[in-house]
């Protein structure tokens, strides 16, 4: 027994006539006929009553035709399953994003990606460092990032997506809030507000950087994890932090944004995905970011 002689049966149980089904499936109509009575002895019933004029199904044929329907239905769609999965338009992603793209970036994202790839599944995590998502991306736990480099770790295949200058997030009541713009001389024996060194966040080296440059020493009071805490805690007057531009979109009462200069700098923003994995569907959602920017 195979589909063929199921489609055969198929057409003859709708045609109710042989030579009518014969023509529908292009083939001559004793083989048609031969198949047929294979198949009911291969079944050990009669799936038709056969007279002159008509052909007509047997209580046997009846009940064999709703599940044949739905066999042939069920092998269609599992056709059409597998061509959609090959054409990277269905499966599940999961996509990690460092703070500052969680706040400013998320939303558009999630909506461009649900109308653009409509049959992945995409679920996110927000607020990851960047030695978090290489961790993740190794172990599986999520299969994109957008992230800050450089990414230490498995071989990643990483696409610049943008260059965000960097600001710096005041107390609304500090002194240099009072400034349209920040030096990074202006910072020196203020109290800094950073991303963790112990977790090795990237922005951690990027603020060092800069104040080296100016021949500023940092004077670091808290260490945190989240772009959210940072910035929640320069709210509370606890101190400064200088952050990628996108960090506005927290619009906190009780902090003000003023562009860094001298040195100004930026960062880069990146979308990752580890280097051995091309599956068609996280290669589209890959091409969807990039062309988001």
């Amino acid at each position: 027994m195979d589909l063929r002689q199921f489609r055969y049966f198929l057409a003859v149980a709708e045609e109710r006539h042989f030579g009518r089904a014969a023509e529908r499936l292009h083939m001559a109509q004793p083989p048609l006929s031969q198949a047929i009575r294979q198949l009911e002895g291969e079944l050990g019933v009669d799936l038709f009553h056969r007279t002159t004029r008509r052909v007509d199904l047997t209580d046997a044929g009846r009940a064999y035709l709703d599940r044949v329907r739905g066999i042939l239905a069920e092998v269609d769609q599992a056709a059409d399953h597998a061509r959609r999965v090959a054409a990277g338009s269905v499966g599940h992603l999961t996509l990690g994003c460092v703070g500052s793209a969680t706040y400013s970036l998320l939303p558009t994202l999630s909506r461009h990606l649900a109308t653009e790839l409509p049959g992945i599944d995409f679920s996110f995590r927000g607020e990851m460092l960047v030695p978090d998502q290489v961790e993740a991306l190794r172990g599986g736990a999520i299969d994109v990032a957008l992230l800050r480099p450089p990414a230490a770790g498995p071989p990643l295949a990483v696409h610049t997506l943008r260059r965000d200058r960097l600001v710096v997030a005041l107390p609304a009541d500090h002194p240099l809030a009072a400034k349209s713009r920040v030096r990074a001389a202006d910072l020196a024996g203020v109290d800094l507000i950073t991303h963790s060194a112990d977790r090795h966040s990237v922005m951690h080296d990027v603020v060092l950087g800069v104040l080296r440059r100016a021949g500023v020493e940092a004077h670091i009071r808290h260490e945190v994890g989240e772009t959210s805490t940072l910035i929640t805690l320069v709210a509370g007057g606890l101190g400064v932090a200088i952050a990628p531009e996108p960090v506005t979109a927290l619009a906190l009462d009780g902090v003000a944004y003023r562009p860094l200069v001298r040195p100004a700098a930026a960062v880069e923003l990146a979308v990752a995905h580890r280097a051995d994995r091309h599956e068609p569907h996280l290669v589209r959602a890959v091409e969807v970011i990039r062309r988001l920017f």
